[in-house]
């Protein structure tokens, strides 16, 4: 017999386990206690995000020479993690100014976009904001309806934009407009980087949500908005293009927050069936109970998996489009059912706010809906499994 060694799909470097444990400390000691009162109040804070910034965690994956900290994709999935385990409003701000606010300039931007956009959101000091989907495109992005005329010096963009994430405290917003309506889905589309005080640019309603309810979400039109020829993002009519692989590293970015709400409304069960007596005991003690947490404690470590080893197959720069949204539709459809039964777990406690499960339990809900649907996540799979039948 030989002495075999498995590796733990878990372990960390040194720096992963930094990153984690400075995020976990900021979030218990800053952002659990106010998650409640932000929720109720529909309240972005500011102050939260430059306090991140301070800690470097708004740039965790840009390269050093832009102001990041040039950490891997796992550490910021990380970040991400134990950001949602204590507020997952504050971690889905923190995954569109990250994933969708600045990583698409410091892929595709030039070395202008990206020497004066990425450095002050990296710091915390700028916040970014994406606006992809639009009424009449949500899931069919393709149909994008917001268009990008030739001008002199550049460019004039009119439309308008759903669901933009951090879009009325943003210093710096990435869209996609139509360029060229002869060409296909494909090829029409292009992107561009626009500052929010532009003329034209107006936040016209911030949106009130079922949950992530302290995240900024806004409907922005665009009115003949002036762009400059600098700032078109990459190459005319590969916006769509570039927002498809930004979509697929976002989405493990997703999965990570549906997988740290999990873990927080686990942790709040586990406590509270130690605690909580009836005939006698804990009603840990009763077999419903303990199956219940049995039955989160296995979705929960089945999502980790996953979610680690998309992160880590990006980090290796190999194909992970298919594993990001295994991911993503696993751990969010996990989110839903493991948060639905801490409340069981709770009784009627979980039903009321003071406990915070409830609100996990609406957070939970738009991990299914986010950078795409459950039903896209279905689509993208089988597609690169059966390719385009």
């Amino acid at each position: 017999m030989h002495d075999t060694q498995i590796a733990d799909p878990f372990e960390l470097t040194e720096t992963q386990k930094m990153i984690r444990d400075t995020v976990r400390d900021f979030a218990e000691k800053v952002l659990e206690p106010k998650a409640a009162e932000l929720d109720e109040k529909g309240a972005f804070c500011v102050e939260h995000f430059r306090k991140m910034g301070e800690l470097g965690l708004l740039g965790i994956p840009v390269p050093e020479e832009y102001g990041g900290a040039g950490a891997d994709t796992l550490s910021f999935i990380l970040a991400m993690e134990e950001t949602a385990k204590a507020c997952a409003s504050t971690a889905l701000g923190l995954a569109a100014h990250t994933s969708l606010g600045t990583m698409p300039i410091v892929d595709f931007g030039s070395e202008e976009l990206k020497r004066r956009y990425v450095p002050p959101n990296a710091r915390g000091e700028t916040i970014g904001s994406y606006g992809l989907t639009e009424p009449g495109a949500g899931s069919d992005s393709g149909s994008t309806a917001t268009t990008a005329i030739r001008a002199a010096g550049g460019w004039r963009i009119t439309g308008s934009k759903l669901f933009m994430t951090n879009a009325s405290v943003a210093g710096v917003m990435t869209i996609t407009a139509v360029t060229d309506k002869s060409k296909s889905k494909g090829e029409r589309i292009s992107a561009f980087v626009l500052e929010p005080g532009w003329k034209g640019v107006t936040v016209a309603k911030k949106e009130d949500k079922l949950g992530m309810r302290s995240s900024d979400t806004c409907f922005v039109t665009f009115e003949d908005v002036p762009v400059p020829e600098a700032n078109l993002l990459g190459e005319v009519g590969k916006g769509f293009g570039y927002f498809m692989q930004i979509l697929n590293g976002g989405r493990i970015g997703i999965a990570a927050l549906a997988l740290g709400i999990a873990e927080g409304a686990f942790e709040k069960s586990v406590a509270y069936s130690k605690q909580r007596r009836t005939f006698g005991k804990p009603i840990a003690a009763h077999q419903a109970v303990a199956f219940k947490i049995a039955d989160m404690a296995v979705e929960i470590q089945a999502a980790k998996h996953l979610v680690y080893h998309a992160a880590r197959l990006k980090d290796a720069g190999r194909p992970f489009k298919k594993e990001a949204a295994i991911a993503k539709l696993f751990a969010s459809e996990m989110a839903m059912r493991v948060t639905r039964n801490a409340i069981q777990v709770l009784g009627g406690y979980g039903y009321m706010t003071e406990y915070g499960v409830e609100r996990m339990y609406r957070d939970a809900k738009l991990c299914e809906i986010g950078e795409g649907t459950s039903e896209v996540q279905r689509i993208v799979i089988s597609r690169e499994i059966l390719g385009k039948l």
